[in-house]
């Protein structure tokens, strides 16, 4: 009797089944399976609001090989996830073992139903197409629950159109001079410099560059205009110590290397595991040899510390509500914005934000040889950005600081709610297709608040104000503090008033 033959075991058949795969169909396998991993990471990030990093930087990153149809594929797909959650629920077909694989489900039943059903091989592939009956009924049935006639009336509700920008392209300085960054592009469409940061190129809107060897080996960098005006803002020279105090994915990073000639030292700090991997193949693709990773709370560096005692120039780009680049970014597509949950103008997390934004910025103050400190968001929101700064000015004047106008050329400046507004820089979303602000600190005497030259101590014998316009509460909290000497000016009469409550009119004798 003959035997019967043994089965394969599943991995195997898995391999001769790709084996037995034409080119089209093993580029479309392994692209929805790509598009899996990083949607996977999308979901859970902004399920917790913690996204380890854009859609787009995902997609890019050196671990997907098939950048431009993984991108398409996910993009399509998150587009159209409300509609495919919807139609799997109405079918209950996927079982606990497909269920773990939800991700991977989603991939391919966008292609089942909106996409390329004829390149569909593999297990789960095979399993969806044999219920491809079930999950059309579920989709007829949406429609008329929607009150919509066919599918493209249906697609319409969840689509938003693009905003067409240019693409702007930061040419890496350490691999590659400018020159030949423009002659190399422009072989391949309209190139020219920007006119305003000195290391930046701009291509037609729509200009495809994910594959250019100038790009994957690293010699340019696919990086928005007001993003690379954060680090020229900051200046750093050659030789100097810098803190990027929350550096991933690590564009300005490598940007403040290049300003630097790889020379000096820069540490860039990152909390998150996940995001200091990707900080670490953006240097290592950079050749920013001079970038020392510390995976850590930037918050938690001893500013005393001897380590830090050289450091002149800080960049801190916190955490924010990505208001400005938000569109960009694509934030449009992710499931939070679509049911309301991921509303920026939601007010208790703005507050949030703005509360561990100023701790960092007055964290960032307080180094003490520290002569330039730069504070961006890409946030649209007052309370991220001239209301942090409003706030750390007494501060940041004590210990010498004063805001400084990066890029004077630029018209677009900070919201009327301080003096010194003027100094501040915003780009518009509109007029320039991403709002980002900056604010540039900068020391012009190095000491401690306490050893200010000119400083008075507040005490029941000096103190002018004497019991008439300080509270109890503040003249205790006053006692035994020292308060920098300014002469009487619009700015020392906001200081006075910020910090011990006097009143304007009071001042304006003086």
């Amino acid at each position: 009797m003959a035997k019967r033959p043994e089965k394969l075991p599943q991995q195997q058949q898995q391999q001769q089944q790709k084996q037995r795969m034409s080119n089209a169909e093993r580029s479309s396998y392994f692209a929805r399976r790509e598009a899996a991993k990083v949607l996977r990471t999308v979901l859970q990030g902004d399920a917790r609001r913690r996204a380890v990093g854009s859609i787009k930087t995902l997609v890019y990153s050196p671990s997907v090989r098939n950048k431009k149809a993984t991108f398409a594929l996910l993009c399509q797909t998150l587009k159209h996830l409300p509609i495919i959650k919807d139609v799997l629920d109405a079918t209950s077909i996927l079982n606990s073992k497909w269920k773990r694989q939800g991700e991977l489900m989603y991939i391919i039943t966008y292609d089942i139903l909106f996409g390329q059903a004829a390149l569909l091989v593999g297990d789960a592939e095979k399993f969806l197409l044999l219920r491809k009956d079930a999950l059309q009924s579920a989709l007829a049935r949406l429609l008329v629950r929607k009150k919509v006639k066919n599918i493209e009336d249906l697609k319409v509700l969840y689509q938003i159109p693009d905003i067409p920008k240019p693409r702007y392209v930061r040419v890496n300085t350490l691999k590659l001079d400018i020159k030949n960054a423009l002659d190399e592009l422009g072989k391949q469409t309209t190139v020219k410099k920007d006119d305003m940061v000195p290391d930046l190129l701009v291509l037609p809107p729509g200009t495809d560059l994910h594959n250019h060897p100038l790009v994957t080996n690293g010699s340019v960098f696919m990086q928005g205009k007001a993003s690379s005006m954060v680090a020229v803002a900051l200046g750093p020279k050659p030789g100097w110590e810098v803190i990027d105090a929350c550096s991933a994915p690590g564009n300005k990073t490598v940007h403040l290397a290049a300003l630097m000639k790889g020379e000096g030292r820069i540490i860039a700090c990152e909390l998150n595991k996940d995001r200091v991997k990707r900080l670490q193949d953006t240097i290592a693709l950079a050749g920013a040899n001079n970038v020392e990773v510390l995976h850590g709370d930037f918050l938690k560096l001893n500013s005393k510390d001897p380590s830090y005692s050289k450091v002149r120039g800080i960049l801190l780009d916190p955490s924010c509500s990505g208001s400005g680049t938000a569109a960009d970014r694509l934030d449009h597509l992710l499931p939070s914005y679509a049911t309301g949950q991921g509303d920026a103008t939601d007010i208790d997390r703005l507050t949030k934000l703005a509360a561990f934004q100023k701790k960092a910025l007055e964290h960032a103050l307080s180094f003490p040889a520290v002569e330039r400190v730069v504070y961006s968001t890409c946030s649209i929101h007052q309370i991220e950005n001239e209301e942090v700064v409003k706030s750390v000015i007494p501060l940041a004047a004590s210990y010498g600081f004063q805001l400084a106008t990066p890029f004077p050329q630029w018209p677009r400046r900070g919201l009327p709610i301080l003096e010194e507004s003027v100094h501040l820089l915003r780009t518009d979303p509109v007029e320039d297709k991403e709002g980002f602000f900056i604010a540039l600190f900068v020391r012009k005497s190095i000491h401690e608040p306490e050893k200010a030259i000119g400083s008075k101590r507040i005490n029941e014998e000096d103190d002018p104000y004497k019991g008439k316009f300080i509270s109890k509460k503040k003249k205790a909290l006053s006692k035994n503090r020292f308060v920098p000497y300014y002469p009487f000016n619009k700015m020392s009469k906001m200081w006075l008033y910020l910090q011990y409550g006097v009143h304007k009119s009071t001042i304006s004798k003086r």
